[in-house]
Order: C-alpha cells, then structure tokens, then sequence
C-alpha cells in the first residue's frame, strides 16, 4: 500500500506545507499521516530511521523528499 508520512515542527512554513499536501494528494491513493515532531518527539526515531534530515519533510513510499530547510532533527532533539 501507498504511504505518505509529512513529518513538520510547527513553524509557519510547516503548517502551510501540511495544509498544501493534504489537499493536494488523492487521499485514496496516499493516506496522509502527519506527525508534528514538536508534539510528538517519540517519533525522531522513526524519521530519522525512514531518512529525514530536516524538516518539513514529506515520505512518500520510502523516499524522503525535504520541501525547506525549517531545521534539523538534530535541533529537535
């Protein structure tokens, strides 16, 4: 099955970028799951694992595609 993970921190460029991405993917072909890495730190692994360097970040089946450099998983930490 199609996977889209959108992995954010908050910060304004973050927010527009998950607005964009839920109306712009066919939700059929690719369930969105947003994950706020400020809210929800226990996932830093799981990014970080799946390749997300910095974030907004969106994986869309496997493959990590940075949108803008907002900041690094390193800075989450």
């Amino acid at each position: 099955m199609n996977q889209a993970i959108f992995y954010h921190a908050g910060c304004p460029v973050c927010i527009s970028a998950e607005h964009m991405l839920a109306h712009a993917l066919d939700s059929n072909k690719y369930p969105l799951t947003i994950v706020h890495l400020g809210e929800q730190p226990e996932q830093l692994a799981e990014a970080e694992a799946a390749g997300v360097k910095s974030v907004p970040a969106l994986v869309l089946d496997g493959q990590v595609f940075h949108i803008n450099f907002g900041a690094s998983l390193d800075a989450l930490k």
